[in-house]
């Protein structure tokens, strides 16, 4: 084993040992609280251990004993208390017409270059949108213009086109149903407009596919809330005119979980979705 994992190993049983007195608690309450087997911690605490411990195990203890990853590991020496964890690990950037976010969604997708990127949206995906559907939709909407809105689909889809670009999207079939209906808020959208974007959608995901893929889960089944995990990065949640930020590992891992049980449920698989998407565009027209 190298000196510099002997060392890290070494730090993490100081710490946790520091961090068990600290909290007043015992090995075998943190052990039950973490999730974590007895023996194992006790592995972890012994002086002759010369094993790193599982990425979740780290996360779980760190998580009940209220310290930061990067202090536990060594990668810090700034001890800091959970309250102080929260603020760093939880962002709120604001989405509107006087303080837009896209900036900071330009700089998270450039950070995230290279990783997989992967997408709920709270409606179609804004990268595959037309210019007349995003007409429609941000003709009256309070947090940004339909300038603002199609300029940023644009970037986004560029983004998609790069070599490094690794993409999925994961949303309800009914979703692109009630769009293709003109139900709900598309009900002011003429069905000519509608067509042609259910059949833009379809060539696009033809034409980036596998660099970008969809997968659609059925809706009485599942549920998800708008929000981006880019790569190991960070990952937002959109609230309507606000982005909920996410930047430490362990909220990063539940959602990308959480996304990939999605996937695992989806009903329409990727290569299924443009043919898919093609007859929804067909049935509009009848």
């Amino acid at each position: 084993m190298s000196l510099d994992r002997r060392e890290t190993v070494r730090i993490f049983r100081e710490r946790l040992g520091e961090a068990i007195a600290k909290a007043g608690t015992s090995r075998s309450r943190l052990a039950a609280e973490a999730g974590v087997d007895r023996s194992t911690l006790s592995q972890l605490l012994a002086p002759d251990n010369d094993r790193l411990p599982r990425a979740d195990t780290v996360a779980a203890v760190a998580r009940v004993l209220q310290v930061s990853l990067d202090w536990l590991l060594g990668l810090t020496t700034q001890q800091k208390s959970g309250a102080e964890i929260l603020r760093e690990s939880v962002q709120v950037a604001l989405s509107s017409a006087s303080a837009p976010s896209e900036e900071n969604l330009q700089r998270w997708h450039q950070e995230a270059a290279g990783y997989k990127i992967r997408y709920v949206p709270a409606t179609l995906p804004d990268l595959a949108k037309t210019e007349a559907v995003l007409q429609y939709e941000y003709s009256g909407y309070a947090a940004k213009r339909p300038s603002q809105a199609i300029a940023a689909a644009t970037r986004k889809l560029a983004y998609t086109r790069t070599p490094d670009a690794d993409f999925e999207i994961c949303c309800s079939r009914q979703v692109l149903e009630v769009f293709a209906a003109g139900g709900g808020v598309w009900n002011g959208l003429a069905a000519a407009h509608r067509r042609e974007q259910l059949d833009h959608m379809a060539a696009l995901i033809d034409e980036l596919y596998p660099r970008l893929r969809l997968f659609l889960f059925d809706g009485l089944a599942h549920y998800a809330t708008p929000y981006t995990v880019f790569g190991p990065k960070r990952a937002a949640l959109f609230l309507g005119e606000m982005y909920f930020v996410f930047n430490t590992t362990e909220h990063v891992r539940l959602l990308t979980e959480h996304f990939d049980r999605l996937i695992r449920a989806a009903v329409v698989q990727a290569h299924e979705a443009p043919a898919f998407l093609r007859a929804l565009a067909r049935e509009s027209a009848a």
